[in-house]
């Protein structure tokens, strides 16, 4: 039997996306980095990519454990989980899978934003509820179109929501390294600055430690009493007891989440407030996008196993 060159690691890897790696390469399966110690120590020596899924932390303790290890082939744009740092130090390289989920990822942060503004979750539930025919209509929402939204972050995934939202005849903030060549969109030096000039924030941050608690108890506070928070990033890039204050309080006028800290256990606080839009961690959920994230984590593993260039390096 031929030794694994590939170990597949994350328990949330979907059947076909397992058994299209496996296919490829000789592999071995793993739940995730704190099961990595099990595999047989006569295997370890064979293993020269990983191909990697999941949030749990990936460090250089078992980057060690494979000897050969070339390659870590994230799936997923995000890949703050890794210690880049130690695969850097160890000569192993690390990929993910930008762009093909950047259309998904911000079709959702637009969708939330209209659910909040329009309170669409609580219009369904007006209708199902037969209250519509008893109590007939709800309170007048807020109009979308027109208003001034915000991005902090404008890299791929922050410049497609402000193209959509651009569309809507929003005007266009946002916050970012540097300041970008844009259409006449309005650039902040910082974020509480860009927070205190808008309507609707939208946080589409890369996450890692440099931009955790990045949008801040001050900014969350800039946004005031009808400012609506959207994050669409990680759920480290916000000060969550600080939203989750600001929330209750009413010292903002809602959000539209799809990340959270300790996901998929969340702060049960949020399940008691009416002014929130919640959403499973689905930015990239379409079956369309979810293909070519697996096979663009495939044409990683394989042009590194097969010596040619790595299509998205990220080190």
């Amino acid at each position: 039997m031929t030794d694994p060159v590939l170990l597949i690691s994350g328990a949330s890897f979907k059947e076909d996306e397992r058994a299209r790696l496996a296919e490829a390469y000789p592999a071995t399966f793993v739940d995730g980095p704190d099961a990595m110690s099990g595999v047989p120590e006569g295997q370890r020596g064979a293993i020269r990519a990983v191909a990697y899924k999941g949030h749990k932390p990936f460090g250089g303790a078992e980057m060690d454990l494979f000897p050969n290890l070339g390659v870590i082939a994230n799936y997923g744009v995000g890949y703050d989980a890794i210690d880049v740092a130690a695969a850097s130090a160890r000569g192993i390289k690390v990929t993910n899978t930008p762009d093909v989920l950047s259309d998904d990822v911000a079709d959702l942060a637009v969708a939330m934003l209209l659910a909040q503004a329009r309170t669409m979750r609580l219009g369904e539930a007006h209708v199902r509820s037969g209250d519509w025919a008893k109590k007939g209509e709800l309170p007048l929402n807020r109009k979308v179109s027109g208003s001034t939204v915000g991005i902090v972050g404008l890299g791929r995934i922050g410049r497609e929501i402000a193209d959509r939202l651009a569309a809507f005849k929003m005007e266009i903030h946002y916050h970012s390294r540097s300041e970008k060549e844009t259409p006449g969109w309005t650039y902040h030096a910082d974020p509480v600055s860009l927070a205190g000039a808008v309507d609707f924030l939208v946080v589409a941050l890369v996450g890692g430690s440099a931009t955790e608690g990045y949008v801040s108890k001050e900014v969350i506070d800039a946004m005031g009493p009808r400012g609506v928070l959207v994050n669409i990033s990680r759920g480290t890039t916000v000060d969550e007891g600080a939203l989750l204050d600001a929330l209750e309080e009413g010292r903002i006028g809602g959000a539209g989440l799809d990340v959270f800290l300790n996901e998929p256990n969340l702060d049960p606080r949020f399940l008691k407030l009416e002014n929130v839009v919640l959403q499973p961690h689905q930015g990239s959920g379409s079956v369309e996008t979810r293909r070519d994230m697996a096979l663009l984590q495939l044409a990683n593993v394989r042009a590194f196993l097969e010596g040619a260039a790595l299509p998205t390096a990220v080190n």
